[in-house]
């Protein structure tokens, strides 16, 4: 569904397309309310466009090229934002967001307020930033896919019914008890690493949405991506990397670096993408995908 709602001033200095996930936020969030009131006094024009449930990528691939904006922005969690990133990648249209998910973790790895006026001002005033990405399994990945554990807690995740951290800290509790390792075997350049694991995540951006910095020294606009090998779940070595500077104890944690990657699994495992749980698999091929977007950000993260 579109909804037309356009503010046009006498110079109208851009053109915004918000593609709004509904389900997002809590349920007294008026999205089209918020945006309306926000750019009465703005000069700019915008239109909104309001996902539907089992609505396809074609169908948003068709609304963005109808709409013909400046800017589009994606309002809602991280898997709103992956189905945007999807529809423009390879092109130069900045992509703005708008926190509205569980987590957010693209958000808080870019610098997006929190605050939904401050968030909204960014979408005109914020610079547009190459990134690069991730294709894993034929999926973009512009934040964190991981096979085992992390992947398990999705799903456990997506089964309740409870949103938000609490729900999180649920689904990761269930997963605790019932989550086994795995035995993996990957190439980084001529070496091959053999081990068991309790997951491993194939990382483009530094920290997951619930602000535990697995990648520290990540970055989106390099020439590799990270590949996390964690062979014990340890909660400490996740605090430590959290709050000190100390880096991973490499027997429980290996970081590699690489541009390409294919990870096997004895059995299959369970398997996420960007917060979109993907199934069970045993194999998974990923490759860097460079000047995959572009996203709005502070002025102060272009640099």
């Amino acid at each position: 569904m579109v909804i037309n709602r356009r503010m046009k001033a006498e110079t109208q200095e851009m053109k915004l397309l918000f593609i709004v996930n509904p389900g997002s936020g809590s349920e007294d969030t008026d999205f089209s309310t918020l945006i309306t009131s926000f750019f009465q006094s703005k000069q700019a024009s915008f239109e909104i466009y309001e996902l539907q449930e089992n609505c396809n990528i074609e169908q948003i691939k068709s609304a963005i090229k109808k709409a013909d904006a400046d800017r589009v922005i994606a309002v809602g969690g991280d898997g709103t934002l992956k189905l945007v990133a999807e529809c423009l990648k390879g092109t130069k249209v900045p992509i703005g967001i708008i926190p509205a998910g569980s987590a957010n973790g693209m958000a808080k790895e870019l610098g997006i307020p929190t605050d939904m006026e401050e968030a909204l001002e960014l979408t005109i005033s914020g610079k547009a930033k190459e990134i690069h990405a991730v294709v894993v399994n034929g999926e973009l990945c512009i934040h964190l896919s991981d096979i085992g554990f992390n992947a398990y807690i999705v799903k456990k995740f997506d089964d309740l019914q409870q949103r938000g951290m609490l729900g999180y800290a649920k689904a990761t509790w269930r997963a605790l008890w019932s989550h086994h390792k795995m035995q993996v075997e990957f190439n980084i350049g001529k070496e091959i690493i053999s081990s068991e694991a309790a997951m491993v995540v194939i990382a483009n951006a530094t920290m997951y949405g619930t602000g535990v910095k697995i990648n520290p020294d990540g970055k989106l606009d390099d020439d590799v991506f990270e590949v996390i090998l964690v062979k014990k779940y340890s909660v400490m070595e996740i605090l430590k990397v959290r709050f000190t500077t100390l880096p991973f104890n490499p027997e429980k944690i290996e970081v590699f670096h690489t541009s390409k990657l294919r990870i096997k699994a004895r059995h299959k495992a369970h398997f996420q993408v960007d917060g979109e749980y993907m199934g069970k698999v045993n194999q998974i091929d990923a490759e860097l995908f460079p000047a995959a977007i572009s996203v709005i950000v502070p002025e102060e993260e272009v640099l």
